[in-house]
């Protein structure tokens, strides 16, 4: 297997709600066929329903909300990002669940669920650069 990602699957329980909590941040997607696709840098974010996604899947459903084990990231260029897009998430419909303060590590980062409660870190860490395209470019950890 190559060391890649091109899509990531959320499965929501309203499609609508959805779609609108991540245009109210800012995102612009195309729906097609109940299911909507966003263009996020070199990958995919795409909204579907939980049923739908789960017996995709093999799996079923189970109840939405709890935390399943991912957290999806969005590093930022500055604090000042950090706090804006914080700011902005109640207002859309989602929950701020941990204020942003410099975290263990030594960065700047808070924490916030969408309307199914999927998890997103928002991150300013100047150790992870972003290029003019948003890629981020991960240091080298071995690096003395």
């Amino acid at each position: 297997m190559e060391q890649r990602i091109t899509l990531i699957t959320l499965g929501v329980c309203d499609l609508a709600r959805s779609k609108a909590f991540y245009a109210a941040l800012g995102w612009r997607g195309q729906e097609v066929e109940e299911t909507v696709f966003f263009q996020a840098g070199g990958l995919g974010l795409v909204l579907w329903s939980r049923e739908k996604l789960a017996r995709d899947c093999g799996l079923e459903p189970g109840e939405p909300g709890g935390f399943g084990g991912i957290v999806l990231a969005h590093n930022v260029r500055s604090r000042d990002e950090v706090d804006a897009l914080l700011a902005a998430v109640p207002d859309a419909g989602g929950t701020v669940t941990k204020p942003a303060a410099v975290n263990v590590v030594g960065f700047y980062s808070g924490a916030f669920t969408d309307p199914d409660g999927h998890p997103w870190e928002v991150a300013h860490n100047p150790s992870f650069p972003l290029a003019d395209d948003g890629t981020v470019t991960l240091p080298d950890f071995g690096a003395a």
